[in-house]
């Protein structure tokens, strides 16, 4: 499919999915003209690259994780290294803290919020 039919077919714009593709992290064929091709299994790399980049990874994690997942359910993979195992435990406790900062931020706008409601 060229870079347009996957771009709607994704959401991403063909501006992001050139970005991924400068990465490392898509890959496309080229067509004589010089159009990018992209397989049908790029749609779920697209969707997989986006929950990545969603849960605050880098795009150099990201070219990291992607050979250790597959992309039809996202499962693990028999290449994940303990350091690749490492590196993803401290990004999931930076996200944990992240949620702890903005579970706290939600609780002050919170309270902030029901002492202007009190008369």
């Amino acid at each position: 499919m060229r870079i347009g039919e996957l771009a709607r077919r994704t959401g991403v714009s063909e501006r992001s999915l050139r970005y991924y593709e400068q990465q490392g992290l898509l890959t496309a064929e080229r067509t004589p003209g010089g159009h990018r091709e992209y397989p049908e299994k790029a749609v779920d790399r697209v969707i997989r690259i986006q929950e990545l980049y969603a849960a605050g990874l880098c795009s150099a994690k990201i070219a990291e994780l992607l050979p250790c997942m597959r992309d039809s359910d996202g499962g693990p993979s028999a290449v994940a290294t303990p350091k690749l195992v490492a590196d993803l435990t401290a990004e999931r406790e930076r996200i944990d803290r992240m949620i702890g900062d903005l579970v706290r931020s939600r609780d002050t706008l919170d309270e902030v919020i029901e002492a202007a409601r009190l008369p």
